[in-house]
């Protein structure tokens, strides 16, 4: 495992920064009503995140709701989509004081022109105008500032892989296993709900005894990723999404890629504020 690390504390400071204002009442700094703020949608499988950043990509405020609208990746549910992103456009607004008139958006990579424009039309029809949809892992590394490497995006439905060489993306794979996949082995194994076994999967205290159960998961992850591509061995590999909030789980992943990978602190706002990124003329 001797795969090059970067180092992530410019990013860790963002993102600590940010979670302290994501479904709060306010904002990191005021906001002049005149400038132009950069907005990111994030339509999970598992929620739907909205992230505002300045002009110097400096987070500001940010919003989630848990949701059911989208199945790995691909949004099932148009209608629930839009008004879960309208309150939150309204949350935002109400904490900053300024209407938000342009946003981006992403998709898993490879999911197609469908998906492209499903998610352009729900961002459109919650008030927006869209600018660009990107694909997700390309997302986390413009916000990671990771020139050559893996990032690896693991989120509710799907496990996307972005290689990039000198800032050119030269390969990209995505496959439908992710954290609902972890939530289906819970429901099996406890016999019970998938929103039992979602919300026992999000339960701090029960982390070690979850985590056992859904280590096959984890492991089957990795072998996608390593049976599917052919990652660079000496550049880093980061893996971000909000499936991956276990203390083990880079552990766990690493050593079935056979490669050291590395973890971002709060990784399930990695994607979104890098979509935020590309909202700018």
């Amino acid at each position: 495992m001797e795969t090059r690390q970067v180092n992530l504390e410019d990013a860790n400071q963002q993102l600590r920064q940010f979670a302290t204002v994501v479904n709060t009442d306010h904002a990191v700094r005021q906001i002049d009503s005149r400038e132009h703020l950069r907005v990111g949608i994030d339509l999970g499988t598992s929620s739907i995140v909205l992230t505002v950043l300045d002009t110097e990509n400096r987070p500001l405020y940010g919003a989630f709701e848990y949701d059911h609208a989208v199945r790995d990746g691909i949004v099932v549910n148009f209608m629930e989509s839009v008004e879960i992103l309208k309150r939150l456009k309204t949350k935002a607004e109400k904490v900053l004081g300024t209407v938000l008139k342009t946003a981006c958006g992403a998709i898993p990579p490879d999911t197609g022109d469908g998906a492209t424009k499903i998610v352009g039309n729900v961002i459109e029809a919650a008030g927006f105008d869209c600018r660009q949809i990107v694909d997700e892992p390309t997302a986390a590394a413009t916000f990671l500032q990771i020139e050559s490497g893996t990032v690896i995006d693991i989120g509710g439905g799907t496990t996307g892989v972005s290689i990039f060489s000198q800032g050119k993306l030269m390969e990209v794979l995505d496959e439908a296993t992710g954290g609902f996949h972890m939530t289906l082995v819970l429901a099996g194994y406890f016999h019970i709900s998938s929103e039992e076994a979602e919300a026992l999967k999000r339960d701090p205290k029960r982390e070690t005894e979850v985590f056992s159960i859904v280590r096959p998961v984890v492991e089957k992850m990795a072998m996608i990723v390593l049976n599917a591509t052919k990652i660079p061995t000496n550049e880093p590999v980061i893996v971000v999404g909000g499936a991956i909030n276990f203390t083990d789980f880079v552990t766990t992943f690493s050593k079935t890629l056979k490669m050291l990978a590395q973890k971002p602190e709060f990784p399930q706002f990695v994607t979104p504020l890098g979509i935020a990124m590309y909202d700018h003329d």
